[in-house]
């Protein structure tokens, strides 16, 4: 049985990437090195993601490769109000494309948001 699920993005733009899940998604840092961070957020069930700097020494060499593709969906509560907070928090930066964050709705209301690694994230308001 499944009791945990961790994503991690490997990725040399860790204090972006950082920033960018704890001030959009309120991740918190539960751990941090020169080379990896732990991000969770309280509540059954735990939710975490993880950044690793691929090209630290470390690591085994199968591991330091970049996210090249990713996808997440993300549920937030809040509902519309709070998919209108995420996208104005991403207008205010100027940031757009890979690089950078950017935001913009799809037909269905829901926000597609990238990261600063381009790993594309789906959120969606729970109900």
């Amino acid at each position: 049985m499944l009791t945990s699920l961790c994503p991690v993005i490997c990725t040399s733009r860790l204090e972006e990437s950082r920033a960018f899940y704890t001030q959009l998604f309120g991740f918190e840092v539960t751990h941090a090195t020169e080379w990896f961070i732990g991000l969770g957020r309280p509540g059954p069930p735990p939710r975490e993601l993880a950044l690793l700097d691929p090209t630290h020494p470390a690591l085994p060499e199968t591991l330091r490769r970049p996210v090249r593709t990713g996808r997440l969906t993300l549920e937030a509560m809040g509902g519309r109000r709070e998919l209108e907070r995420i996208a104005a928090c991403l207008e205010g930066t100027g940031a757009r494309g890979r690089g950078g964050a950017g935001a913009a709705e799809t037909e269905g209301g829901d926000l597609v948001v990238t990261d600063p690694n381009g790993t594309t994230i789906h959120v969606v308001p729970s109900n």
